[in-house]
């Protein structure tokens, strides 16, 4: 019998009467962690193993594991199984201890598309869920086609923002929407891989690597040292430091900016292919940067603060905080205008602390500053690396004055506007009047949109 149009056919134990189907993975995805669980059998086992029991030994071993491995990942495979019952994802797992992973939809911050490049070479597609308050990212579905992740991504997104998701129909399938996949949404910007690869030359590192290089061969040649190790640690040492501009041109390869609705659609990535849907309704600031040696180009970088991401992630490339890796000024005035309507980059206010801030700051102190906006508090830092906070009233949750010893001999105090991702935004070494009156007008703007948004 073949499965039905929506999925790969119920798992093996049947629903509850009048809930849908409950939809297997891909079922090529044993192959896929069984070719995974390769590398780490291979890496784990090592070359000094190879040279103590022969080759012939060593691909037994990596035979065994690996069967092993593909074997527990079919039947892991054949008894996992989802579906949406009411405003939940359920996922069912398990084959001794059979286990049910619910989690509320409501509290949806992100869904993401991930494609690894085994993924990508198979056509499946792997989808991330990120809720308020999760330990890490929850229900790695892995894996699915692409055509099924993004219908269901959709359906997840509909529900969670309290739209009608459609009915189950022979059309649409057991997951309850159409199977091609959806449309890209209203696009917004592309960065072009070129202007990614200049302003990661344009880094300290960048610039710093010759350096080191042409230190560490002439260290060799004055002291003749050319033993394996000194060059292994060399290699290593100059490899980390490059390792983040290259992690990044590979993250942010393609990025391109697409606004659906309430939802900002983030695509990107070369090795690792991502599709990231952020609510805009669950962002709580926006952060610009201006690098050194970006401001001679007029570049900025474009940061979103998530509420509710969850931090215990190792992997910071699943942040969903990408809003635009590289860009002019008035690329930056488009983007930030979908997130917070209105607020013009170019006509922000700002003070700085008072003149006696300068024992505290000596040379920083006009780099900072705060202000009002009619929509968004402003908040100003950075020397050399110049940064902008945008908060909207309606996200700060809390609002602080702080004074350290210090800043009480010099009536100074940092006024803090916390929101539910955690960072803020903080005017620093203001007057200490000014800061309480700040902090009154900070309280009485945040209820009153907060009041306008729930009317």
């Amino acid at each position: 019998m073949p499965p039905p149009p929506g999925g790969w056919g119920p798992a093996p134990w049947g629903p509850p009467a009048g809930e849908e189907p409950r939809q297997r993975l891909h079922p090529l995805s044993p192959a896929l962690h069984g070719a995974k669980s390769l590398v780490v059998v291979i890496a784990g086992l090592s070359w000094s193993t190879l040279s103590r029991v022969g080759f012939g030994w060593f691909a037994a071993l990596v035979a065994v594991f690996v069967l092993g491995a593909t074997v527990l990942s079919v039947i892991s495979w054949w008894n996992t199984g989802y579906h949406v019952v009411g405003r939940e994802l359920r996922v069912h797992e398990g084959l001794l201890w059979r286990r049910t992973r619910a989690i509320p939809l409501e509290r949806l911050q992100a869904v993401e598309v991930v494609r690894p490049l085994l993924a990508q070479l198979t056509g499946l597609a792997e989808l991330r869920l990120e809720v308020v308050g999760g330990g890490k990212t929850e229900a790695p579905l892995a894996y699915l086609s692409v055509a099924e992740a993004a219908a269901l991504r959709q359906r997840l997104l509909a529900v969670a923002g309290r739209a009608p998701a459609p009915a189950p129909t022979a059309a649409t399938g057991a997951t309850g929407v159409p199977a091609a996949t959806a449309p890209a949404g209203r696009p917004l910007h592309a960065v072009r891989n070129q202007d990614l690869l200049v302003s990661q030359l344009l880094t300290p590192q960048a610039f710093l690597l010759p350096l080191g290089v042409a230190f560490v061969v002439a260290q060799f040649l004055s002291e003749g040292s050319w033993s394996f190790v000194a060059v292994a640690s060399t290699l290593t040492a100059m490899a980390g430091v490059v390792l983040q501009p290259i992690r990044r041109v590979l993250d942010d390869w393609s990025f391109r900016l697409d606004a659906d609705g309430d939802t900002l659609r983030v695509h990107n990535g070369l090795l690792e292919t991502r599709v990231q849907t952020v609510p805009l309704r669950r962002v709580q600031t926006v952060g610009v940067t201006w690098p050194l040696l970006w401001r001679m180009k007029g570049w900025l970088r474009l940061r979103l603060e998530v509420a509710g991401y969850s931090a215990g992630e190792p992997d910071d490339r699943n942040r969903p905080d990408r809003l635009l890796p590289v860009g002019d000024a008035g690329t930056g005035e488009l983007v930030v205008a979908e997130v917070l309507p209105g607020v013009r980059l170019d006509a922000l206010p700002g003070t700085p602390p008072p003149v006696r801030a300068r024992w505290l700051r000596p040379l920083t102190r006009a780099a900072v500053g705060a202000g009002l906006d009619e929509r968004v508090f402003v908040a100003r830092s950075g020397l050399l690396t110049r940064r902008l906070t945008l908060v909207p009233y309606a996200r700060i949750q809390s609002v602080r004055v702080t004074q350290g010893p210090a800043q009480r001999r010099l009536r100074l105090a940092t006024v803090h506007a916390d929101t539910a991702g955690g960072a803020g935004a903080a005017a620093v070494d203001r007057d200490l009047g000014d800061a309480w009156e700040l902090a009154a007008e900070l309280t009485a703007r945040a209820q009153a949109a907060r009041a306008d948004r729930s009317a």
